[in-house]
């Protein structure tokens, strides 16, 4: 008498039972293995402290490759403490303090719940070079502001001048409009953004604006320091 087969697995007699045992136990491993998997993946996925770097050319790294950018070297500055530390890089070149409070609900789609540990806000040189009334561009910076620390996040304020072909009247409510902002906002300054930087001619590119890789790299040395503390906080 020939054993009985199941025609779905092809297995007959005896050997029926531990088939389905086996595939029992496969089918539980591999569940187990896909939610460790997913489970780790979305620990990966929060993993931080989160920094946004919020700004124009100066921030998106105008003519230099990503890796010479701002975000990135500031990154790399701060992961040799803590390799979790991620750094975006929501810098738009030609980018307004109004073309950047426009777009912020965008810039932090890239951060988990959209709540940064820290957000820097690096904005105002191309306001001042297309001669926006700095009492609109004070408007659109202290939006920003308000916008940022409504997501929990600490924020550093950094600072620009005004180029001299603007006029003293103009520089001198330009220029001091940042350190009102930080007092009024309670909120970290960085006076000037290129301090170290501006005026060097082999710290900038042809334009005379924007820094080489070196000069980034001199600008995170100066700013690294506050930005770590600001973390720590």
């Amino acid at each position: 008498m020939q054993p009985r087969c199941n025609p779905e697995t092809k297995v007959c007699g005896s050997a029926e039972p531990l088939f389905k045992l086996f595939r029992l136990s496969f089918l539980a491993f591999f569940t187990l293995y896909v939610v460790f998997w997913t489970a780790n993946a979305r620990a990966d996925e929060s993993e931080g402290p989160y920094v946004l770097a919020l700004g124009d050319s100066l921030t998106a790294g105008y003519m230099l490759d990503p890796q010479d950018s701002f975000p990135a070297q500031l990154q790399d500055y701060l992961q040799k403490e803590d390799a979790n530390i991620r750094v975006i890089n929501a810098g738009v070149s030609g980018d307004t303090s109004g073309g950047a409070l426009w777009r912020i609900d965008w810039a932090l789609q890239d951060i988990p719940g959209g709540s940064p540990n820290l957000a820097i806000i690096e904005l105002g040189a191309n306001d001042a070079m297309q001669g926006i009334p700095p009492q609109k561009v004070r408007e659109n910076l202290s939006a920003i502001i308000a916008k940022l620390k409504g997501t929990g996040a600490r924020i550093l304020l950094a600072g620009m001048l005004a180029p001299p072909n603007m006029g003293p009247d103009y520089a001198a409510e330009f220029d001091g409009m940042y350190a009102e902002l930080a007092a009024e906002h309670d909120v970290a300054l960085y006076p000037f953004f290129l301090e170290g930087v501006a005026t060097i001619a082999h710290l900038n590119l042809y334009d005379g604006k924007h820094p080489t890789g070196e000069g980034v790299g001199i600008i995170v040395e100066r700013i690294g320091p506050m930005v770590k503390k600001l973390l720590a906080e």
